[in-house]
């Protein structure tokens, strides 16, 4: 079975010292990976203001926040100026791609396209997208391979601004299938790589504990269906880095083989064009951006 790998970097925390971690668990198991960037102002402590929401409230108490993430990530951008973290930590980027790992675009700034992505217009999401593509592009003397929108948040407008992007493909959503998106009717032509596996703040507290999770998330992998599973530099990276290896260990011993996402597209012949919509997924807070079940359906609300 083949499992598409991607990592999410979300802050300058995560790109310091998880993704060092990361990549010598990699080398050490043989793993390629897929590696999403954030190279922007690190501003993710301003998550901190959504404690109104008791939906928020629940999962940093259910994910034990604090102790897993670490206080400078929980306040980062709140009392100081956040640090652009393309700047301050260009070395494990560069050191990411010369390890052999594909390595693409996730933002500029993570937590601006997280919370503000509904409100921005194509051209102030083309100027966002702009800024990080520029870092990265000088941080790795060549375009990156990819982009992952923040948070699965991707609207119409984001999706024709990054058709101005040579992205080799996107990974934007969550989803079944590799996809051809369509917007207003008319087909994009980045592929759709979803993530089709929960992350493990989702499944923690709710589906199972730390103890049972690397059982679990294996039980869920199937050979007849796409598997593409998301972990965090931040998360797998840090604090969970011992339990992450322990998953490595188990998914070999099953014969369970990772890839970059871009390894799927040439084990998938058969594109498909689907549609995009909004929706609540167990576990996160707010909306995420969702590949429809089947094609060919009517348009229902919140469908792009």
């Amino acid at each position: 079975m083949i499992i598409g790998l991607r990592v999410d970097v979300d802050t300058l925390r995560g790109t310091r010292r998880g993704v060092p971690n990361l990549l010598g668990l990699f080398a050490k198991h043989s793993v390629r990976s897929t590696f999403f960037f954030s190279v922007g102002p690190d501003n993710m402590g301003r998550h901190l203001f959504r404690l109104i929401r008791p939906g928020f409230i629940m999962k940093m108490a259910r994910t034990r926040a604090p102790g897993m993430y670490g206080w400078d990530i929980l306040l980062r951008g709140t009392l100081w100026p956040g640090a652009i973290i393309g700047k301050r930590c260009p070395g494990p980027i560069r050191a990411t791609a010369e390890a052999g790992h594909e390595v693409g675009l996730h933002a500029w700034d993570h937590h601006c396209w997280q919370t503000r992505i509904m409100n921005l217009d194509q051209q102030a999401i083309t100027g966002e997208i702009r800024k990080g593509y520029d870092m990265l592009t000088e941080i790795l003397g060549r375009d990156p391979d990819c982009f992952a929108a923040p948070a699965w948040r991707i609207t119409p407008e984001a999706l024709k601004a990054l058709e101005e992007f040579p992205f080799r493909f996107q990974s934007d959503c969550r989803g079944h299938s590799l996809f051809l998106p369509s917007v207003e009717g008319q087909r994009l032509s980045h592929v759709q790589v979803p993530t089709t596996l929960p992350t493990y703040d989702e499944l923690i507290g709710l589906k199972c504990k730390p103890e049972t999770y690397n059982e679990y998330l294996l039980n869920m992998i199937r050979p007849d269906r796409l598997n593409v599973l998301t972990i965090h530099a931040e998360v797998e990276g840090i604090g969970c880095l011992a339990l992450f290896e322990d998953f490595l260990d188990r998914a070999a011993q099953r014969g369970i083989v990772f890839e970059p996402l871009g390894d799927l597209l040439s084990q998938n012949l058969e594109i498909a064009e689907s549609d995009i919509h909004q929706a609540a997924v167990a576990g996160r807070d707010g909306w995420l951006a969702c590949q429809k079940k089947s094609a060919g359906h009517h348009k229902s609300a919140g469908t792009f």
